[in-house]
């Protein structure tokens, strides 16, 4: 089997992972669609890297996203479609335990959620390959985090089932609990800079799960709140009100100045996450540090995400839904430089329109480390290390596809077709959470309608045949019945 082109420079780089929650896919300061964005971080990581605008996760919802990453592989060859049937690939080698095998320090912070995971199972950080984690099981907590509190004490002061949804439960470092009375933004980038600092003389893969901009953005830090003129709002009280009617004024439309508190929230995430880069910087590890950026699924309009140019929101197949934020550096690595600037963008970026998946990390990041190709055969993954270096005829994905059980699409070229059901699914995403994920077929040609305004299918009638039949061949190599 032939092995991975080596890296061009000669010391192994330096892996850094973040992933965001439900961010919004226009919601970046540089791409100038909303003003009022302010993310000099994250605009600072695309104008010395590679921007990936037609970027996909697996899921349109966390769980299953998030699993089909670490295991590099479809989550549903698992049987992982959607919340109730989510799990940790525990047959499959997780990222971590692949770069553990090449002598990686390896390093976890934040939220984990594939699933219903449990204290000391595999799902687990410290159980899959991390050596040191600190982190919050959010398949125990309502699939969320608290902002700002997690400690024995904040779940009695809470009680059972406000304590469950409000997600308060104390963090985990390691197996052994560990009380957090603040905001957690700024614990993960605080312990994620002492790790880099910890480990600077030898390489290191370092994840990053930050809970933000997940709901409730409204849960910020007093001087927060007084800076920006924000009022606070409460935490649901059961003895107050019902869970659910609570839940919906608290979201969109229901939330006066959302807007503002989501805002709030990327606003000082971005800020972690440009401290790192200074970190990095400053201990002369920023040239040998691959940085990815990317989201677990499309950015949620209940929580006042915006995605335009895209339709639909998370917990859809609208583009919406399922593409996402994606940006790679790595200097030493040819990822990013001058060559191929993005037209009107600072002359340092680079941007590609080929087809990426978050399934794509596991060959890529390996690739990068000089790992065998034979730890990635698994993977429906595709290597993006000659792509994002601008290696001309690069191989890549023919389709992608994606599918929740009710809802199903598949990207072929620039043509998707995408389907749901009409059935209690969408119902209840409808009255829940004010997604609407489009009801029967609908083709479309990204490339001519990004927005997918246009449905074109009963104008082409042998396409929809078509990229039916190869959904329906997918689904019977993954073991979809």
């Amino acid at each position: 089997m032939a092995r991975a082109s080596s890296p061009p420079n000669t010391r192994r780089p330096n892996v850094v992972l973040i992933v965001s929650d439900d961010h919004g896919y226009a919601d970046r300061g540089a791409l100038g669609i909303d003003p009022q964005v302010r993310t000099p971080g994250l605009d600072r990581l695309a104008a010395t890297g590679v921007t990936c605008s037609q970027a996909y996760v697996t899921a349109p919802i966390c769980s299953p996203s998030r699993a089909g990453l670490i295991g590099g592989q479809y989550q549903q060859r698992w049987g992982a479609r959607w919340f109730d049937t989510s799990a940790f690939p525990d047959h499959l080698p997780s990222l971590a335990e692949r770069f553990t095998d090449l002598g990686y320090a390896t390093g976890y912070l934040g939220k984990v959620h594939y699933g219903g995971e449990g204290r000391g199972d595999r799902a687990c950080p410290p159980h899959h390959g991390f050596a040191e984690s600190w982190y919050g099981l959010a398949g125990q907590q309502m699939g969320r985090l608290n902002y700002l509190h997690h400690s024995k004490a904040a779940v009695e002061r809470y009680g059972p089932e406000a304590s469950w949804r409000m997600a308060v439960q104390p963090m985990l470092d390691g197996d052994e609990e560990s009380d957090l009375e603040g905001f957690l933004t700024d614990e993960i980038g605080a312990r994620a800079r002492d790790f880099v600092a910890r480990h600077e003389d030898e390489p290191f893969f370092l994840m990053m799960a930050f809970n933000a901009v997940h709901n409730f953005c409204f849960q910020l830090p007093e001087e927060e709140l007084v800076k920006r003129g924000l009022a606070k709002v409460d935490d649901w009280d059961p003895s107050v009100s019902e869970y659910v009617d609570w839940y919906d004024g608290a979201i969109w439309p229901g939330l006066p100045d959302g807007r503002a508190y989501y805002l709030a929230q990327l606003e000082l995430m971005d800020a972690q996450i440009g401290r790192l880069l200074d970190e990095l910087e400053s201990r002369g590890l920023a040239d040998d540090t691959i940085v990815v950026y990317t989201t677990d699924n499309g950015g949620s309009t209940c929580n006042f995400g915006v995605n335009t140019p895209l339709r639909g929101t998370k917990y859809t197949l609208w583009e919406g839904g399922i593409r996402v934020p994606f940006l790679v550096r790595w200097p030493a690595g040819g990822v990013g430089g001058a060559s191929g600037a993005a037209p009107g963008g600072p002359p340092d970026a680079r941007s590609t329109d080929r087809l990426v998946s978050t399934l794509d990390l596991y060959p890529t990041l390996l690739s990068a480390a000089g790992a065998d190709p034979a730890a990635w055969e698994h993977s429906d993954g595709v290597d993006q290390l000659p792509a994002l270096r601008g290696e001309p005829d690069a191989p890549g994905h023919d389709a992608l596809h994606w599918d929740c059980g009710f809802q199903w699409a598949v990207r072929f070229g620039d043509w998707k077709l995408r389907h749901a059901d009409d059935g209690p699914h969408a119902q209840a995403l409808l009255r829940t959470e004010h997604a609407e994920v489009g009801v029967g077929d609908r083709l479309t040609h990204l490339g001519e309608d990004v927005g997918e305004e246009r449905d074109l299918a009963a104008e082409h009638p042998e396409l929809v045949a078509e990229l039916t039949a190869r959904h329906r061949s997918w689904q019977a190599e993954v073991g979809i019945g």
